[in-house]
């Protein structure tokens, strides 16, 4: 069983930034090959990709945080990262990052409040 672990969450007030990290702990082989991404779930929604990578470091963003938040991945480390700037409070949500192709279980997530 595989199990993701999702840190750097936190309250912060608008226009603050975080970097949230994630550990997905899986063989080098399968982790380089996969598109990993960010989701997040605010209260009373679903949970929704906000970015992605490839395999070959391509990114993807939804609009409401295109030019805001940044993905990044170290495949050495079976990690994934996400430099968020200027957050505002709709971006207030449980972050998850996760394989976007036949995820694996959820983890526990990290709790990113922006609020004044």
């Amino acid at each position: 069983q595989v199990r993701i672990v999702e840190s750097g969450g936190r309250s912060v007030p608008p226009e603050g930034s975080l970097r949230l990290s994630c550990i997905i702990p899986i063989n080098l082989s399968m982790f380089t090959q996969a598109t990993v991404g960010w989701y997040r779930q605010a209260p009373g929604e679903q949970r929704r990709l906000v970015a992605r990578v490839s395999r070959g470091g391509t990114s993807d963003y939804v609009d409401s945080v295109k030019g805001r938040f940044t993905i990044s991945r170290d495949d050495d480390k079976r990690q994934v990262y996400l430099q968020m700037n200027n957050l505002k409070p709709e971006d207030t949500a449980v972050y998850y990052c996760n394989r976007l192709t036949t995820p694996y279980d959820w983890g526990q997530g990290t709790q990113v409040t922006v609020s004044s």
